[in-house]
């Protein structure tokens, strides 16, 4: 983070319009129709559908009059097929809003299926050209975990089948405009979901206080977010009924998702994407798997931003004045009381695979943010030492 805000002048825009509570889910019909629609197209998966959830946001639709069709067949990881597939639907239904429901997953997809629909010679597979495309269908944004942050920026991130890689497929008009965050959709989220969502809000926030791009703003976002989401999260992980714990982590992860809008993210991100990509890791997990010792690796670049973290985490002092290990020290803690963090042989990694997820972690744009840049070696040296 710049050191002089005389000479680091700030240009920040708003990223939605939040509304946030239990029983926010009522407002959708309204909500679509300030955005000047009157019909909805609703992207998730099957597993919300056999939670109820869908039922529960299609049946506010129904009793609002409102027209309305739906794809849930987004997977765990989504694909350019996925996104493909989610289009064709969508453009045979015609204009409409699209409504995101679910986590990180159908967030991203709607994204992309939105863009695709302004888009009609398009394919998911042309992601690294659509950032200059035409504008897509308007989102309204309703996620189902808290972690991701998705809700709060215009791209979302999959995986290219053919190509063994994750792609960013975005564009301004596809950042939703209305974040739609009802922490009673997220009641009864199974514990390991929470674990995995949770920790990838975590690790947003200390990623953006330590990422090149941190500003005072992004900062503001990420040290509340550290501090809400590393004081509920256990909470919410022992019972998943605590609607306090759940909409304090609710909206500790929106505001993390916040700072990373501002900011980027960094190396944590660039492995766990690698990961998830080779072996279809759950997300939050592949970077559980790498969060502290990437902060061992980057703690000589970023001892103000573990620093501002372990006092955001609410850490006493060190003795010896070394918040960098406090800060790695109290994640740690974190990822133990929820069972999250997982050796790499556990997660269908093999030795082989290792040079390969260095590359990738590389060559992935966050990396680009991290406050220390790493080399492939120095990747494949983390990688190993969470073998």
């Amino acid at each position: 983070m710049s050191e002089s805000l005389a000479t680091a002048p700030l240009s920040v825009e708003p990223t939605c319009r939040i509304e946030f509570g239990p029983g926010r889910i009522e407002q959708l019909p309204d909500l679509i129709a300030a955005i000047g629609r009157r019909r909805a197209f609703v992207v998730t998966d099957r597993g919300l559908r056999a939670a109820g959830i869908v039922d529960r946001v299609l049946k506010v639709l129904d009793g609002a009059g409102m027209e309305y069709g739906i794809y849930d067949e987004v997977g765990p990881n989504p694909s350019t097929g996925n996104v493909d597939e989610g289009a064709a639907r969508a453009r045979a239904f015609g204009p409409a809003a699209v409504v995101a429901l679910g986590g990180g997953s159908a967030l991203d997809a709607a994204k992309g299926i939105a863009l695709l629909v302004g888009n009609p010679d398009a394919m998911a597979a042309d992601a690294d050209t659509l950032w200059e495309a035409l504008d897509g269908l308007p989102l309204v944004a309703v996620p189902t975990t808290s972690g991701t942050g998705a809700e709060t920026n215009g791209f979302g991130v999959i995986e290219d089948t053919a190509a063994c890689r994750k792609v960013y497929i975005g564009h301004p008009s596809v950042k939703p405009r209305i974040a739609l965050l009802d922490p009673e959709l997220t009641l009864g989220l199974p514990a390991h979901v929470t674990a995995a969502t949770g920790i990838d809000a975590l690790v947003h926030g200390v990623e953006s206080l330590a990422s090149r791009g941190a500003d005072p703003v992004s900062a503001a976002y990420a040290t509340q977010a550290v501090t809400m989401v590393g004081r509920w999260l256990p909470t919410a992980y022992r019972d998943g009924s605590d609607l306090e714990a759940r909409a304090q982590l609710m909206l500790g992860a929106h505001l993390a998702g916040q700072a990373l809008t501002l900011s980027g993210l960094g190396l944590v991100h660039g492995i766990g994407h690698a990961l998830t990509a080779h072996t279809g890791t759950p997300h939050g997990v592949a970077l559980a798997a790498v969060l502290e010792e990437v902060m061992e690796f980057s703690a000589p670049a970023a001892r103000g931003a573990y620093e501002q973290a372990a006092r955001a985490l609410r850490v006493p002092p060190p003795a010896n004045g070394d918040w960098s290990r406090a800060a790695i020290v109290a994640v740690r803690e974190i990822s133990a009381a929820i069972g999250v963090k997982k050796p790499l042989r556990e997660l269908r990694v093999t030795r082989e695979l290792l040079p390969s997820i260095a590359r990738g972690a590389v060559a992935d744009a966050v990396t680009r943010n991290s406050p220390l840049l790493p080399t492939e070696e120095q990747v494949l040296q983390i990688l190993e030492s969470v073998y």
